[in-house]
Protein backbone atom coordinates (compact mmCIF):
# COMPACT_ATOMS: atom_id res chain seq x y z
CA UNK A 1 0.00 0.00 0.00
CA UNK A 2 1.09 3.56 -0.68
CA UNK A 3 -0.08 6.68 1.14
CA UNK A 4 -1.09 9.58 -1.13
CA UNK A 5 -0.60 13.08 0.22
CA UNK A 6 -0.63 16.50 -1.42
CA UNK A 7 -0.56 20.06 -0.14
CA UNK A 8 -3.00 20.95 -2.93
CA UNK A 9 -5.84 19.27 -1.01
CA UNK A 10 -6.79 19.79 2.65
CA UNK A 11 -4.58 18.06 5.17
CA UNK A 12 -6.19 15.25 7.14
CA UNK A 13 -7.90 16.64 10.26
CA UNK A 14 -7.75 13.36 12.14
CA UNK A 15 -5.95 10.01 12.27
CA UNK A 16 -6.31 9.12 8.59
CA UNK A 17 -4.59 9.59 5.22
CA UNK A 18 -5.79 11.76 2.35
CA UNK A 19 -5.74 8.63 0.24
CA UNK A 20 -4.30 5.14 -0.17
CA UNK A 21 -3.28 3.20 -3.26
CA UNK A 22 -3.79 -0.52 -2.78
CA UNK A 23 -3.05 -2.66 -5.81
CA UNK A 24 -4.70 -1.07 -8.84
CA UNK A 25 -7.11 1.07 -6.81
CA UNK A 26 -6.95 4.50 -5.20
CA UNK A 27 -9.20 5.12 -2.20
CA UNK A 28 -9.64 8.80 -1.33
CA UNK A 29 -10.81 9.88 2.09
CA UNK A 30 -13.97 11.94 2.10
CA UNK A 31 -13.36 15.53 1.05
CA UNK A 32 -15.14 18.51 2.48
CA UNK A 33 -15.12 22.13 1.33
CA UNK A 34 -11.87 23.21 2.97
CA UNK A 35 -9.78 25.60 0.88
CA UNK A 36 -6.26 24.10 1.13
CA UNK A 37 -4.43 27.43 0.94
CA UNK A 38 -6.29 29.01 3.86
CA UNK A 39 -7.80 26.13 5.83
CA UNK A 40 -11.13 27.95 5.70
CA UNK A 41 -14.47 26.50 4.61
CA UNK A 42 -15.77 27.65 1.22
CA UNK A 43 -18.75 29.99 1.05
CA UNK A 44 -21.83 28.54 2.77
CA UNK A 45 -23.75 27.59 -0.37
CA UNK A 46 -24.10 24.06 -1.70
CA UNK A 47 -22.78 25.20 -5.08
CA UNK A 48 -19.58 26.78 -3.70
CA UNK A 49 -18.94 23.92 -1.31
CA UNK A 50 -19.53 21.23 -3.93
CA UNK A 51 -17.17 23.03 -6.31
CA UNK A 52 -14.43 23.13 -3.65
CA UNK A 53 -14.97 19.47 -2.73
CA UNK A 54 -14.63 18.44 -6.37
CA UNK A 55 -11.47 20.54 -6.79
CA UNK A 56 -9.99 18.85 -3.71
CA UNK A 57 -10.83 15.42 -5.14
CA UNK A 58 -9.24 16.39 -8.44
CA UNK A 59 -5.98 17.23 -6.67
CA UNK A 60 -5.99 13.90 -4.81
CA UNK A 61 -6.67 12.02 -8.04
CA UNK A 62 -3.80 13.87 -9.72
CA UNK A 63 -1.46 13.03 -6.82
CA UNK A 64 -2.41 9.35 -7.25
CA UNK A 65 -1.76 9.48 -11.02
CA UNK A 66 -5.43 9.44 -11.98
CA UNK A 67 -8.22 11.79 -13.03
CA UNK A 68 -12.01 11.84 -12.95
CA UNK A 69 -12.25 9.35 -15.85
CA UNK A 70 -10.67 6.68 -13.62
CA UNK A 71 -13.24 7.02 -10.82
CA UNK A 72 -15.32 3.85 -10.47
CA UNK A 73 -17.37 4.70 -7.36
CA UNK A 74 -18.30 7.77 -5.34
CA UNK A 75 -19.96 8.17 -1.99
CA UNK A 76 -21.78 11.48 -1.56
CA UNK A 77 -23.05 12.83 1.74
CA UNK A 78 -25.38 15.81 1.98
CA UNK A 79 -26.44 17.70 5.07
CA UNK A 80 -29.82 18.35 3.41
CA UNK A 81 -31.32 16.23 0.62
CA UNK A 82 -33.06 19.42 -0.50
CA UNK A 83 -29.65 20.40 -1.92
CA UNK A 84 -29.54 17.31 -4.16
CA UNK A 85 -30.39 19.14 -7.41
CA UNK A 86 -27.85 21.92 -6.93
CA UNK A 87 -25.22 19.42 -5.77
CA UNK A 88 -25.88 17.25 -8.82
CA UNK A 89 -25.42 20.21 -11.20
CA UNK A 90 -21.87 20.86 -9.95
CA UNK A 91 -20.98 17.18 -9.48
CA UNK A 92 -22.16 16.46 -13.04
CA UNK A 93 -19.65 18.94 -14.51
CA UNK A 94 -16.85 16.67 -13.28
CA UNK A 95 -18.44 13.47 -14.54
CA UNK A 96 -19.90 14.62 -17.86
CA UNK A 97 -18.54 11.81 -20.07
CA UNK A 98 -17.70 9.09 -17.59
CA UNK A 99 -20.30 8.40 -14.92
CA UNK A 100 -19.10 6.25 -12.00
CA UNK A 101 -21.33 4.21 -9.72
CA UNK A 102 -22.59 6.38 -6.85
CA UNK A 103 -24.30 6.43 -3.51
CA UNK A 104 -25.83 9.66 -2.23
CA UNK A 105 -27.35 10.01 1.21
CA UNK A 106 -28.37 12.74 3.61
CA UNK A 107 -26.68 12.64 7.00
CA UNK A 108 -27.39 14.41 10.25
CA UNK A 109 -24.13 16.36 10.51
CA UNK A 110 -20.87 16.56 8.56
CA UNK A 111 -17.44 17.62 9.87
CA UNK A 112 -17.16 21.36 10.47
CA UNK A 113 -20.89 21.60 9.64
CA UNK A 114 -20.24 21.65 5.91
CA UNK A 115 -23.04 20.99 3.44
CA UNK A 116 -21.49 18.06 1.55
CA UNK A 117 -18.71 15.48 1.52
CA UNK A 118 -17.59 13.21 -1.31
CA UNK A 119 -15.28 10.19 -1.35
CA UNK A 120 -14.02 8.33 -4.42
CA UNK A 121 -12.48 5.07 -5.50
CA UNK A 122 -10.46 5.15 -8.73
CA UNK A 123 -9.00 2.36 -10.87
CA UNK A 124 -5.32 2.90 -11.68
CA UNK A 125 -4.76 -0.20 -13.82
CA UNK A 126 -4.95 -0.54 -17.55
CA UNK A 127 -8.45 -0.82 -19.00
Amino acid sequence: MKVISTEKAPAAIGPYSQGIVAGDFFYASGQIAIIPETGEIAEATIEAQTEQVMKNIGELLKAAGADYTKVVKTGCFLADMGDFGAFNEIYGKYFSEHKPARSCVAVKTLPKNVLCEVEVVAYLGND
